[in-house]
């Protein structure tokens, strides 16, 4: 062990760093507490500790290194030619940058951000939101809390719901919404999503444990759209991410459904329950042996006192809304900070500060081409769906968005519509299935009272394909299609199978030597 005193950039106070290396090579793994004990520290937030496999770095601060924030300015939320905004500050006083959108690949983002009440997540979804509009990005948002999660989101996104009837419509037009691109793009010869043209469409389930935890009348639907978009949407500019309250992944639609995304996307972690972080691990979203120090609701120091010790009274500590870890980051293990928004204190209507950092200017709105396919009469949608919309086929649930009493007719359509086919035995609506694979066998190991429409393996692969930077091998497409959420592929040779069928001649595969495979061009 090497113990080393240096000062942070800007700031006068050294702080004491020691770097650890586990003796036998294995993944290290520690006790705050007793940690805190052997240093002779009594404040827990103090003392900072980094794990990479069998490294790690202890750090000793003079005091709390994210005891206080600045305010996040609009400059702070433009995004850098890396296609990420400013959000906080590591302890260290680095910045964490986090990603909106890749302009290597040309892909949208998959976005989860889990934290239990009172850590911030609505500020920290604020964050994000008001970057999409600065951005131009076309922002779809479901505020299951009634609306009362980011209220100040009204008429700063181009559209907003508050009930769950009014994020499926919202999921199923944003379904369609990849549909309708991928068919325009193919017809251009376009592979990827170019920034610029489009806007990049981000549809957002805030409170999405209402909409995904078990006992939720849409629960197996929303699941599937979740997971179509997670899984269609990057290579034509339509993102998804979900903000939600949960102490357990199957209070999200099941594991399986967040794997891929958690794997792949945008994972911010505030704070949390010990289940969510063994599961985190167990999935392999963090690194094995992997252990992040808890995030306690405030920064009073924990103190055995009497019982009899009426002095210590730690109200007026200062909370740790919006401390995080930003799993995609640099520094995954390392403790942030989000830019403070908004007011501090509870305000009785709408806060004008976050209201300033949106800004007058009008949201950006979806592109006519894609308006024109929502428009469409919805033969692709269950029956429900369709009879609740085929008195608005001019006037679909998108164009009916800002129109308060038709849009909840609609919605209360929708929801009898469910309640009579759930009556009858039936099934709630889903996407139709295509003729194509009417007979395909589908399980996702979720409930079974709406089992969502199969994807074909070979539109799986394909997916994987277009957003494969590089050549794959047939063993690490079939990883790839395994982790997109859908039924998993027991074995290599199905992959190998579709993928000689996908690479015959005029095929939309191409195989390459040492049998790696890409899109044909």
């Amino acid at each position: 062990m090497k113990t080393t005193a240096m000062a942070r950039p800007g700031a006068a106070d050294e702080l004491t760093v020691f770097t650890v290396e586990h003796p036998e090579g294995a993944a290290i793994s520690y006790d705050i507490a007793a940690l805190c004990k052997k240093l002779g520290i009594d404040d827990p937030g103090r003392l900072v500790v980094e794990t990479q496999g069998y490294l790690g770095m202890v750090m000793v601060y003079p005091r709390n290194p994210l005891a206080e924030v600045r305010a996040v300015t609009r400059e702070d939320l433009i995004m850098d030619r890396q296609g990420r905004y400013t959000a906080g500050f590591y302890h260290n006083g680095q910045p964490v940058r986090k990603r909106l959108f890749d302009p290597v690949t040309g892909s949208a983002q998959r976005f989860v951000l889990f934290g239990t009440t009172g850590a911030g997540k609505s500020k920290t979804l604020q964050l994000q939101l008001i970057a999409e509009k600065l951005n131009g990005f076309c922002t779809w948002l479901a505020d299951l809390k009634e609306g009362a999660s980011v209220p100040e989101a009204e008429g700063n996104v181009d559209w907003r719901v508050t009930t769950p009837e009014g994020a499926i419509l919202m999921l199923l037009a944003a379904v369609k919404v990849t549909l309708a691109r991928m068919r325009r793009y193919s017809a251009l010869g376009r592979n990827a999503f170019v920034l610029g043209e489009d806007p990049l469409l981000h549809v957002w389930i805030d409170e999405a444990n209402r909409l995904l935890e078990r006992g939720a009348p849409y629960r197996a639907l929303a699941t599937y759209l979740i997971k179509e978009l997670s899984r269609t949407g990057r290579s034509v500019g339509v993102g998804v991410g979900i903000a939600a309250q949960a102490s357990h992944l199957e209070d999200l639609g099941g594991s399986d459904t967040m794997r891929a995304m958690m794997k792949t996307g945008e994972v911010t972690l505030l704070r949390w329950t010990s289940s969510m972080m063994s599961q985190l691990v167990g999935d392999g979203v963090l690194p094995g042996g992997t252990k992040l120090a808890p995030i306690l609701p405030t920064l009073a120091p924990t103190v055995l006192r009497s019982p009899f010790d009426i002095a210590g009274d730690d109200a007026d500590a200062p909370g740790t809304q919006g401390m995080a870890y930003y799993v995609n980051g640099q520094r995954p293990t390392a403790l942030m900070r989000h830019l403070r928004v908004g007011s501090i204190a509870p305000l009785t209507g709408k806060d004008p500060e976050i209201l300033a950092l949106y800004g007058d200017e009008e949201p950006r709105h979806l592109e006519d081409a894609s308006v024109r396919a929502l428009s469409s009469q919805p033969r692709s949608l269950g029956d429900a769906v369709a009879r609740a919309l085929d008195d608005n086929i001019e006037r679909n649930a998108y164009t009916l968005r800002d129109d308060g009493p038709a849009f909840d007719a609609l919605c209360a359509q929708f929801a009898a519509e469910a309640r009579k086919s759930a009556a009858k035995g039936g099934r709630h609506p889903a996407p139709a299935v295509p003729d194509e694979h009417a007979g395909d066998d589908y399980d996702d190991g979720e409930d079974d009272d709406v089992p969502p429409p199969p994807a074909s393996l070979e539109d799986r692969i394909l997916a994987v394909l277009a957003d494969a930077k590089a050549p794959m091998t047939a063993p690490d497409i079939w990883e790839a299609v395994n982790a997109d959420g859908g039924r998993q592929i027991k074995a290599l040779n199905s992959v190998r199978n579709a993928l000689k069928r996908l690479s015959a001649e005029d095929g939309p595969v191409a195989k390459h030597e040492r049998g790696q495979y890409a899109l044909a061009t």
